[in-house]
C-alpha cells in the first residue's frame, strides 16, 4: 500500500528511523521525507538515503502520509507550525504517547484523517509491537495504511482510541519491566555461580524463547507455565518465591501506574 507513496516523517529519531530503515528493508519504493531539528542530524538523515530538511513545513509539502514522531511535550509547538500546511486528506500518524487524535484534528483541520499509533523501542531491530487507532475523520484505508509502515518493524494490532494510554503502559513501557526482568535473572545467575556473560545470555535467550512460545504456539501462558513446572520438581519452588515475593501484582500495578501517566501527558 505503500508504493510510491510520499511519506514525511517529522522528527527522525529512534522510531522514525526505525520506520525508514524497516521499508527498506522490505523494499518498499516509497519516497521518504524527514525532519530533524538540529543541523547535526542532517548527515544522519543523508545516510539513511531519504531528503532531509530542518523545516517541518518543507518535510509536509506534497506528502502524502505525515509521521509525528516528536515527544509529547513538543507536539503542541510542532502541530502549530504546520497549521495551514498539511494538504487535506493527507494521512496523519501519531506516535506521541498522551496526544488524542482530536488534538491533531483540532490543529491541522477536519479534512486531514488521523491515526493515533504506539510503537515500542523493539521496532529498530524489526521485532516492535505497534497499536494504531483511527480518529474520527480517518476510514479503513486509513488505518490499513497506517498498519503496512508500523507492519515494517514488527507487528501490529488494532484497538479503539481510548486505549491506547493502556497500551503505552503495557507494550509502550513493557520493554524496560522486561530488562529489568533480564537484569534481576542475570544477577541471580551470577549469584549461584554463572559467569556474568553467559547469565545474561542465559537469562535473555530464555525471555526471547519463551516469547516465541506464546506467540507461535497460541497457548495461554498459565498452560505453558504449567508444561515447565514438574510435579514436586524446581520450577514449582521457583514461581513459590516469585508469588510470595508480589511479582505478578508488581507487574500489573507498573502497568497501571504508567497507563495513569500517560493520561496525564496530555498536553
Amino acid at each position: 500500500m505503500l508504493e510510491g507513496k510520499r511519506v514525511s516523517v517529522i522528527g527522525v529519531g529512534r522510531i522514525g528511523e526505525a520506520l525508514v530503515r524497516g521499508l527498506q528493508a522490505r523494499g518498499v519504493r516509497a519516497h521518504v521525507r524527514g525532519s530533524v531539528r538540529h543541523p547535526d542530524s542532517l548527515a544522519r538523515l543523508a545516510a539513511l538515503g531519504i531528503d532531509a530538511t530542518l523545516s517541518n513545513v518543507e518535510a509536509v509539502a506534497g506528502c502524502d502520509v505525515v509521521v509525528l514522531a516528536v515527544k509529547p511535550q513538543v507536539m503542541p509547538g510542532v502541530l502549530a507550525e504546520l497549521r495551514g500546511h498539511v494538504a487535506p486528506g493527507t494521512l496523519v500518524i501519531t506516535v506521541a504517547a498522551g496526544v488524542p487524535a482530536a488534538r491533531i484534528e483540532e490543529a491541522l483541520g477536519p479534512e486531514v484523517p488521523v491515526v493515533r499509533a504506539m510503537p515500542n523501542t523493539p521496532s529498530v531491530l524489526g521485532d516492535g509491537m505497534t497499536v494504531v487507532a483511527r480518529g474520527r475523520h480517518a476510514t479503513g484505508e486509513h488505518l490499513a495504511l497506517a498498519r503496512a509502515l508500523f507492519d515494517a518493524v514488527g507487528k501490529t494490532a488494532v484497538l479503539d482510541e481510548g486505549l491506547m494510554n493502556a497500551v503505552t503502559g503495557l507494550s509502550g513501557s513493557g520493554p524496560a519491566y522486561i530488562y529489568l526482568v533480564i537484569e534481576s535473572l542475570a544477577e541471580a545467575g551470577v549469584k549461584v555461580g554463572i559467569p556474568r556473560d553467559t547469565s545474561t545470555l542465559l537469562a535473555a535467550q530464555t525471555v526471547l524463547g519463551a516469547a516465541r512460545m506464546v506467540l507461535e504456539l497460541g497457548k495461554h501462558p498459565a498452560l505453558l507455565k504449567d508444561d515447565v513446572t514438574t510435579p514436586a520438581g524446581c520450577t514449582v519452588d521457583g514461581l513459590m518465591e516469585l508469588e510470595e515475593g508480589k511479582l505478578r501484582v508488581t507487574l500489573l500495578k507498573a502497568v497501571v501506574k504508567a497507563t495513569q501517566r500517560a493520561q496525564s501527558l496530555n498536553p
